[in-house]
Parts: structure tokens; C-alpha cells; sequence
């Protein structure tokens, strides 16, 4: 594996990763494992590696001769988190003032260097695979910080990417500057069937895994005491979105936040609900018989809402009992978090897993929507996600007990990606 030069990764981007290659075998002895598939822990457990995959996975046991010993025995072992929606090319935007100066004050190259640094800050806290759903104005950069991390050339999470969203002309900002001004904005404009099928040709053919789009906006409350939005985009224009990208072999996330907003991302067959705050019991119980997640996106939700006007505080309140009602029905919910919505350096993405359990998940249940969960998702069950023969090497380990108190996924101690240790304060 190549050595990371030039970077400290100490504190906020921890100590000499140059030292975490990737060896030939070891073998982690684990005082607990939480394998991310089952119910209850395995203690003692052996976990050997081979390249940058898990051999094999025993409950005690002895280590292979020759292998290199590392003691976790204090710890506990987890599969490497996932977070399923990011956006690292955006450092916090409670206030609209505070999106449109990174769109009009920072060029993009610099946005992705602040990228790579995200995506160094989310391995430190044990992400080890991440879905970043759209650029914010940046056009294509999530690519290149994938490909960065893919090469070997900066440390992060493997990376699947959106690219840019998309809105129906005039419904994104930047908004309300003089018609004078040529501004940018944090998304692609999309008109009409035609224009929809041509721009998932185009997102994909610069490297887009996911297509993305906004399907309402204009959040508010009425008398039923649902939450309702304005749909963006005609049911023909969101229908040719999902058909394409479907065709081509790729999945739509839509942002859908009010009511009116999931009903007609779910007509149109997208296969994640983004936020989702308005959902209704009607539009759970069909997100069940279809089978299409939801990624609640707790901590953003909370961490905006003092700073918002309006209906925020409310929406924040709403999802809370709404996270109730999905999961008493079996709605699958993948965890996700919007870092880029709140400051990367101020909030640690583990927050959201506290806050599953505050809203009736039991600890291993939580675990689950960050890790298999996660990774079913993304397609790929059968690389990580879970601790077991065959899947990639991604591990963290935290001191205490995640099943007793769930902030300890908050202090993570030990990351290893692929077979390689870019973090570990265990020693």
C-alpha cells in the first residue's frame, strides 16, 4: 500500500499513518466482538487477516504461526462504520449566508482540499465507507476525492458519489441576486423528460454512482397537522430520472422531506428517502412492501434547527416521532448523518447512532443501520459491512461498551481499512 507522505493525522487527523501498511497476516485478538450481523457479542475472539481481507473469524483459538499479533483484548471490535449521507465538499450551512460564501468565496480546488481533509477527519472517527450525495455547487470534485482516496493518495473512507443534484430550473440557490449576475449554483438544473435523461447520462459518464435529486422544497404545516411540501419536479420529469439512471445500472436518492414531497419520489420508484421528516403511516407502510430506505439524517436535522426560522424546530420534532413509528413497522433505516450540513471539525458523525438509541433503537440495532445496513445499501454486502471470511478488512475498535453506552462509538481508539491500522491509541 502506498505511504500517505505529508500529512499529520494526530488529534483532528491522527499520528503517522505512514506506518499503517498493509501486512501479510495478522491476527486481532478482540476482548468482544459486535460483528455487525448478530444479536449478542462474541468474546474473545480471533479475527485473522490475510492482504487486506478477514480470513477467518473464531471464538478463541490460537494465532497461525508467523502471524502478526495485535492485542485488542481490552476492547471492543467492530466492523468500520458507514455513513450513507455526506457531502464533503461543504463545511456547515446553517444560514443561507453561510452556503452562498463557499459557492462565491472559495474556488473549487480549495473546497477539495477541505474535502480531503474531511474525508481524513471521518476514517479518524471510523468511517470506513461513505455515500456522498452531491458537490453543493462543486461540480464534479467528489470524483477526484474518491479517486485521491482509491490511489492511495490521501487517507479516507471508500467513497460512493452523487456528483451534482438536481432541480428544476430556479429552485436551488444561489437565489434572489441581481438577473444581472451569472451566479453559481449548488446543483444542476433539470427541465423536462428529455432534459432528465440526458443529465443522468451526463452525471454518469463523469463518475456519478448515485444519481440525486431534490423532490420538494417549502416545507410547512397545515391544518391536518401533516407536514406538506411543493414538489419540484412533474411526475414524467422525477419517472425519467429513476427509469435512466435505473437502466444504466445506478440507484436515485431523493432529498424528500415533506409529505407531498415522499409521495412523489416514491411514485416515481426511488429507492432512498433522504431526511423524510414528513413521513406519514401510509407512505411507511409502502416504503415496507418496496423495500426503499430511509436515512433519517438526525443529526443535521437537530443541529440546524436553533439557527433556522420557520418550521425547523418542529420538522426535528416530528422525525423524532416518526423514527418511533418506522421502526415498530420495519422500515429499513440506514444510517446517515448530512456532515457538510453541520461544521465537519465541530460534530462527530457517531452522534447519529446516540441519537437511533434515544429514539428507541436498541444499541445493536443502531450498530446495525451504520454498518450491514449500510452497507446493503450500497451494494456491497458482500465486502464489508460485517466482521466475517471474505470481506474487506475494515475494523474499529472503541474501549468500552458500545451495548451499555452508545457514545462510546463516539471515542473511537483503532481504525484499520483494508488491512491497513491508520489509527490506534490501544497500545
Amino acid at each position: 500500500m502506498r505511504r500517505f507522505l505529508g500529512f499529520a493525522f494526530s488529534a483532528l487527523l491522527l499520528p503517522a499513518f505512514a506506518a499503517g501498511q498493509t501486512p501479510h497476516r495478522m491476527a486481532i485478538r478482540a476482548g468482544r466482538l459486535i460483528d455487525g450481523k448478530s444479536s449478542k457479542p462474541v468474546e474473545n475472539a480471533l479475527i485473522l487477516i490475510e492482504d487486506d481481507k478477514v480470513a477467518s473469524v473464531t471464538h478463541g483459538g490460537s494465532a497461525p504461526a508467523g502471524a502478526e499479533l495485535l492485542d485488542l483484548t481490552k476492547a471492543t471490535v467492530l466492523p468500520g462504520f458507514i455513513d450513507v449521507h455526506t457531502h464533503v465538499l461543504l463545511q456547515g450551512d446553517v444560514t443561507a449566508e453561510e452556503y452562498d460564501e463557499q459557492l462565491l468565496k472559495q474556488s473549487i480546488p480549495y473546497r477539495a482540499i477541505l474535502a480531503a481533509r474531511n474525508a481524513q477527519i471521518a476514517l479518524s472517527h471510523g468511517f470506513t465507507a461513505m455515500r456522498d450525495l452531491e458537490t453543493e455547487g462543486a461540480m464534479y470534485a467528489d470524483v477526484d476525492v474518491k479517486r485521491a482516496i482509491a490511489n492511495g493518495e490521501v487517507p479516507g473512507p471508500r467513497m460512493q458519489v452523487a456528483t451534482r443534484a438536481m432541480t428544476p430550473t430556479g429552485m436551488y440557490p444561489l437565489l434572489g441576486y441581481s438577473w444581472e449576475l451569472k451566479m453559481p449554483t449548488g446543483v444542476q438544473y433539470v427541465d423536462g423528460v428529455e432534459g432528465a435523461r440526458k443529465a443522468v447520462r451526463e452525471q454518469a459518464m463523469y463518475g456519478a454512482d448515485w444519481i440525486k435529486y431534490y423532490s420538494d422544497r417549502r416545507y410547512h404545516f397545515e391544518a391536518d397537522g401533516v407536514l406538506h411540501s411543493m414538489v419540484n419536479f412533474t411526475d414524467e420529469e422525477a419517472k425519467a430520472i429513476v427509469d435512466e439512471t435505473h437502466r444504466i445500472g445506478k440507484k436515485v436518492a431523493a432529498h424528500a422531506i415533506g409529505s407531498d414531497g415522499i409521495a412523489a419520489a416514491l411514485r416515481a420508484g426511488v429507492d432512498t428517502i433522504e431526511h423524510g421528516d414528513g413521513l406519514t403511516d401510509a407512505l411507511m407502510d409502502e416504503m415496507v412492501r418496496r423495500g426503499i430506505y430511509w436515512v433519517p439524517t438526525l443529526t443535521v436535522g437537530l443541529y440546524v434547527a436553533p439557527g433556522r426560522d420557520g418550521n425547523w424546530q418542529k420538522m426535528a420534532e416530528l422525525e423524532r416521532d416518526n423514527f418511533g413509528k418506522a421502526l415498530k413497522k420495519g422500515v429499513k433505516i440506514a444510517l446517515g448523518t448530512d456532515a457538510g450540513g453541520f461544521d465537519w471539525t465541530k460534530v462527530n458523525q457517531a452522534k447519529e447512532f446516540e441519537y437511533y438509541v434515544q429514539y428507541g433503537m436498541t444499541p445493536i440495532e443502531a450498530i446495525h443501520t451504520g454498518t450491514s445496513t449500510g452497507a446493503e445499501l450500497l451494494g456491497w454486502s458482500d465486502k464489508t459491512g460485517t466482521v466475517e471470511a471474505g470481506k474487506w478488512a475494515d475494523l474499529v475498535a472503541v474501549s468500552g461498551d458500545p451495548l451499555k453506552d452508545i457514545t462510546e462509538l463516539q471515542k473511537v481508539k483503532f481504525v484499520m481499512k483494508g488491512g491497513a491500522i491508520y489509527k490506534n491509541e490501544l497500545k
